[in-house]
């Protein structure tokens, strides 16, 4: 499956890598096909020199560490989405065959689509039926070479 990572998994998943959007990226980069968008790589450079710019440089290295396919944002079509900024992050999933978006925004969880379809962490661990045993923090530091 194509699955598209939405940047408040992804910067989850860097600030708390003891958490479920950590098992999640690791999960979705060993068995599914990541896709990033554009936009979202810009948003969590933003979001990061904001509210957590120790994370910078982590960032920089999961990007240049992880395998994904790097899509480009799509400004037109009608508005399918509340928030205008996810518009063209919708589009581009739709536009490049995502089948899943993995988020934790309201905006994306409340659409009623079949393709792609939007989940929450927890919906996707679920639904994949991923265990809770392994240690993810030590697991997805050693991957990405953050400290641990």
């Amino acid at each position: 499956m194509r699955i598209l990572i939405d940047t408040n998994v992804l910067f989850s998943a860097l600030v708390f890598p003891n958490s479920k959007p950590a098992r999640a990226l690791l999960y979705v980069a060993d068995k599914h096909e990541m896709v990033l968008c554009d936009r979202n790589i810009t948003e969590i450079r933003e979001i990061l020199k904001r509210k957590a710019p120790r994370f910078l440089p982590d960032v920089e290295v999961l990007l240049a560490e992880m395998s994904y396919e790097l899509i480009p944002a799509v400004d037109h079509a009608e508005k399918l989405i509340r928030d205008a900024k996810d518009q063209p992050i919708l589009n581009a999933a739709i536009v490049y065959d995502v089948d899943i978006i993995l988020t934790g925004d309201k905006d994306f969880l409340s659409l009623d689509m079949k393709h792609p379809q939007c989940m929450t962490v927890a919906q996707f661990l679920e639904y994949e039926n991923v265990e809770h045993g392994e240690s993810w923090r030590e697991t997805f530091c050693f991957r990405f070479l953050l400290p641990a």
